[in-house]
C-alpha cells in the first residue's frame, strides 16, 4: 500500500460507483475499492462540483479550454469545480488523489485530444493538473491498481 501519510485519499467519484459520470453511469472499480478499505475516501466529482449537470455533454480539452461535443464553452465550470476540488483537498489534509483516466477533469498523464474522436495525448484534466500543480500526488486509478499489485 502506497504511504498516504494520514490514511486519507481523495478518489473520482466515478470510481466508487457513483453515478457522475458525463453519460449518467460510474465507473466503478472493485478493485480500487478494495485497495483503500483501511483509508479514509473522500470522493469528488469536479465536473458536478462545479455545477455541470448529471448527464451532461462529454467534453475534452480544445486549445487549452474545456468545450463540449457541439463547441460549448464549458471551461468556467470545469475550473470552478478543480478549485473547489483543491479547497476540500486542503481542508481534509488530502496528500493524494486516484482519478479516473482521460476525463477532462481528472485525467492524469494522458487525457484525449480534442477532437472528439478518441485519440489520446500527453497532457492533464483540470482538476488534476491543479491538484498537482498544488502539492498533492495525483495517480490514473490504473496506474494506482498496477503499483498496488506489486
Amino acid at each position: 500500500m502506497k504511504d498516504c501519510n494520514n490514511n486519507r485519499i481523495m478518489v473520482s467519484a466515478c470510481l466508487l460507483g457513483e453515478n457522475c459520470k458525463y453519460s449518467g453511469g460510474n465507473n466503478l472499480s472493485e478493485e480500487l475499492v478494495r485497495s483503500l478499505k483501511d483509508m479514509e475516501v473522500i470522493p469528488v466529482c469536479p465536473e458536478v462540483m462545479g455545477g455541470l449537470p448529471i448527464p451532461r455533454k462529454p467534453g475534452e480539452i480544445v486549445d487549452g479550454v474545456v468545450r463540449n461535443e457541439d463547441g460549448t464553452l464549458v471551461d468556467a465550470e470545469y475550473r470552478r469545480g478543480a478549485e473547489l476540488a483543491l479547497e476540500l483537498a486542503k481542508n481534509k489534509d488530502i496528500k493524494v488523489a486516484v482519478l479516473q483516466s482521460r476525463s477532462p477533469s481528472c485525467g492524469v498523464g494522458i487525457i484525449y485530444d480534442g477532437t472528439f474522436s478518441g485519440v489520446l495525448i500527453e497532457g492533464m484534466g483540470v482538476a488534476a493538473g491543479l491538484l498537482a500543480e498544488n502539492g498533492i500526488e495525483v495517480h490514473d486509478v490504473k496506474e494506482w491498481l498496477e503499483k498496488d499489485r506489486k
